[in-house]
């Protein structure tokens, strides 16, 4: 019985509102015991002529003990009613106030048995449980907020269901292609020349990229990777991603230029990451820049923030495509990514993991198909060293 009382709210609320009836009904039968002889005295006894005082004090005369033994007779009367009224107040105020208890008692448990009994179903994998309710005190704020704990449960497993999905069909493209050209040779059906053979590491080359990133993007959205700050020159690393990444930009026939920024104060950061940030969006703009077009990357200082920009004059991102461009495997035109070669698809997430441990943001601008784009991301002001 004792078990079952500590591990139920009702009744503990239950026996609370109880407990003050109780002591609320104690206090209330001392103090009129307590008080009404002194009020009988003051409204009754001295209209009379024998205060109820006189009680003890011993008679002069005849006339005293006997308006003494009435006034007395009368004060136990009056005691013996007013005690008799005050029993039914007390018992059917406390009546009521069992009823009035139990219901608020239930009152404060159903919301609380609605989130436990919903808690247990999302805990069994049904995230798309949720309470119910219109109220506004603390209990509709908890039942509010468990719905959004709730809703973020469902849409991490959401993109946890995606991932799989995305990371077994990116997995699955370069294993088919490794199989069939392994089949093929086994067969007699493809020659064993050096352009198999170069296809085939083509492929598993791609596999092993997957692999690295998917890898690399775990440690950064995990947070297990430590950063290296360091003051570097933002001159600098501007021209060891345009070094990097010049020759593919000749081979492609796109112009890769830099705007060589004013003169800007050290910034203390993680200049390989930043690089691989500028890599990664240099990387974008060529793949997504035909020939005869041209990318630029550049930096300034705006409002406190170091500010990088890479704006390209390549097929442009509709509208629609913009607030998902840094999801994970998020192309735009995903057959035309798989045909061209595209990397994992993840490239723009690491870079914005990155840029966003840094304390920074990022973002992407365009005005649609074929009007190009622009991709930028700012490290805030702190972070300089000046």
């Amino acid at each position: 019985m004792i078990n079952k009382i500590k591990s139920t709210l009702g009744i503990k609320l239950f026996l609370t509102y109880l407990a003050v009836i109780l002591v609320g009904g104690i206090v209330l039968f001392s103090t009129t015991q307590f008080a009404l002889p002194t009020a009988f005295n003051r409204h009754m006894g001295g209209m009379m002529g024998f205060p109820l005082g006189a009680m003890g004090m011993g008679g002069n005369g005849a006339g005293q003990g006997q308006g003494y033994g009435i006034g007395q007779s009368l004060y136990n009367d009056f005691r013996a009613g007013f005690n008799d009224a005050l029993v039914w107040a007390i018992l059917t105020a406390g009546g009521l106030a069992l009823v009035v208890s139990i219901l608020f008692s239930r009152s404060v448990v159903a919301p609380l048995r609605a989130m436990m009994h919903a808690s247990q179903r999302i805990a069994a994998g049904h995230y798309d449980e949720r309470v119910q309710t219109d109220a506004r005190d603390e209990l509709g704020q908890l039942a509010v907020r468990f719905n959004q704990m709730a809703e973020n449960l469902q849409q991490v497993e959401t993109m946890r269901r995606q991932l799989i999905g995305d990371v077994t069909h990116e997995l699955r493209t370069p294993l088919t292609a490794i199989k069939g050209s392994m089949e093929g040779l086994m067969d007699g059906i493809l020659p064993p020349t050096g352009e198999t053979f170069e296809q085939i590491h083509q492929e598993a080359d791609r596999l092993s990229r997957l692999v690295d990133d998917l890898q690399e993007l775990s440690r950064v959205e995990s947070q297990a990777l430590k950063l290296k700050l360091a003051p570097v020159e933002v001159t600098d690393l501007i021209n060891t991603s345009v070094k990097r990444l010049a020759r593919q930009f000749e081979e492609k026939g796109v112009a890769l230029t830099s705007s060589q920024p004013k003169p800007l104060p050290l910034i203390q950061v993680d200049a390989d990451r930043i690089g691989q940030v500028l890599i990664n969006l240099l990387g974008n703009a060529l793949q997504n820049t035909p020939e005869g077009g041209s990318a630029n990357i550049s930096a300034e200082q705006i409002n406190g923030e170091i500010s990088f920009s890479v704006k390209d004059t390549g097929i442009g991102i509709p509208s629609e495509h913009l607030p998902h461009i840094f999801d994970r495997f998020y192309r735009v035109d995903k057959s035309r990514s798989r045909r061209s070669g595209g990397g994992s698809g993840i490239g723009l997430t690491i870079a914005k993991s990155l840029v966003e441990a840094h304390g920074g943001n990022i973002r992407v601008t365009s005005e649609g198909d074929g009007k190009g784009s622009t991709f930028i991301f700012t490290i805030p002001i702190r972070n300089s060293v000046l």
